[in-house]
């Protein structure tokens, strides 16, 4: 008797591990942090402008602010970073408001070159200032209609590669361009993603690797009783990283598989300490559908403390005095870790970065790319196309032309 067989119930690590070696000459992002950034840097130094305007959404933006928003108050930048990613028109306005708009860059931001949001607000800044070889620059593919408009009209231009999806493209054009002119190392931003490229890569076993793998594998096969993925950021710096987070992981993983059922993970970000006065509740005392992951900065680079004052009526709390404001967040960090390991029913693992730097963040959202890869190969789902958002977008097309 002979006998063949197509099915594989438990899909191994060194499956996984080598269908991402598959994709890796086709899927740009894993290769990005190995490019030559000369021309970013180039640029950025012609730059005169103090205002730098990014015109984008989703991928085109949510990467680029994760950064921006956990580097800016450590970095001694002389040039400020808005976000123009909504047609929320209050939004728009109030933010037009606070830039001197003929002292400001514009970076076009479209993979596709067409996405509605983005030439909707680029048509209103048209309106306002006349947009042109001096004032603008254009993010997109090389063929999109979006190339096309910056080329007859002057415009420098740089590519996101066509294999290069948008919501992995923080460490593209994308995102190094505007950061590279704010003021932010870019270089150091790649070697902060060749770290996490490098350890999980090696051909030995790594601890990076190791723990990549482990909580792919935990986190799909355990997805039908602890569907939700929280991340709890202990830092404010880092409610940009959620942002992004919860696109990558949402629209990533939120696919139908080679089976034709309905697959996926929910993402949410909350930040600590806020939310431990409102979601830690629900991860306390709620239903056990939840993972936990708890991100923590080991070092601030900040001694603001609290004052040796005493308050009138409220001296019970004096132990407080004196105490630095980052080891405040630290304790309350250890304390809501703490809380949820000793009910030993709701997993939890905990994510610590060196500091506020560019490595630190680089790390981060590097790994979590790779996590992103590996948990759709163990789900048996394409990471990186989104038919379902694509539908809503010849919906909508549909109904601003009246059809």
């Amino acid at each position: 008797m002979t006998y063949a067989h197509n099915f594989n119930p438990t899909i191994s690590d060194e499956t996984v591990f080598q269908a991402i070696l598959d994709e890796k000459d086709d899927i740009g992002y894993y290769n990005l942090p190995f490019q030559d950034t000369t021309a970013f840097k180039e640029y950025a130094k012609t730059v005169q402008q103090n205002n730098i305007v990014v015109i984008g959404i989703g991928g085109s933006s949510l990467g680029t602010y994760a950064i921006y928003k956990f580097l800016k108050h450590s970095k001694n930048l002389q040039k400020k970073l808005f976000f123009l990613e909504t047609t929320d028109p209050i939004d728009i306005q109030s933010k037009i408001q606070m830039i001197d708009l003929k002292d400001t860059l514009f970076i076009v931001i479209s993979k596709s070159g067409t996405t509605v949001e983005t030439v909707s607000i680029f048509k209103y800044i048209n309106s306002l200032i006349k947009c042109d070889k001096n004032n603008t620059v254009v993010i997109t593919e090389n063929d999109s209609k979006l190339n096309t408009y910056a080329k007859m009209h002057g415009m420098t231009a740089f590519e996101i590669p066509k294999n290069v999806g948008g919501r992995f493209s923080v460490f593209s054009a994308v995102g190094l361009l505007p950061l590279a002119i704010v003021g932010i190392d870019i270089d150091e931003l790649m070697r902060g993603t060749k770290r996490i490229y490098d350890g999980f890569f090696s051909a030995n076993k790594t601890a990076i690797k190791e723990r990549l793998l482990n909580k792919a594998r935990f986190l799909v096969e355990y997805k039908n009783k602890f569907n939700i993925n929280v991340i709890f950021s202990y830092s404010s710096r880092l409610e940009g990283f959620n942002k992004w987070y919860i696109q990558l992981w949402g629209e990533s993983l939120g696919k139908i598989d080679v089976n034709g059922s309905r697959a996926g993970l929910t993402p949410v970000g909350i930040i600590g300490p806020i939310d431990q006065h409102s979601f830690l509740q629900l991860i306390i005392e709620g239903r056990r559908d939840k993972t936990v992951t708890v991100i923590k900065v080991e070092n601030f680079e900040n001694d603001l403390q609290i004052p040796d004052i005493t308050l009138e009526g409220l001296e019970e709390l004096d132990y407080l005095n004196n105490m630095e404001f980052s080891s405040l967040i630290k304790n309350q960090a250890d304390a809501t870790i703490e809380s949820i390991n000793n009910l030993k029913d709701i997993p939890c693992d905990v994510m610590t970065i060196d500091g506020v730097c560019e490595t630190a963040i680089s790390s981060l959202m590097y790994e979590y790319e790779l996590l992103t890869s590996l948990c759709a190969k163990f789900m048996y789902i394409d990471a990186y196309n989104q038919p379902g958002v694509e539908s809503g977008k010849i919906i909508l097309k549909k109904k601003l032309q009246g059809k």
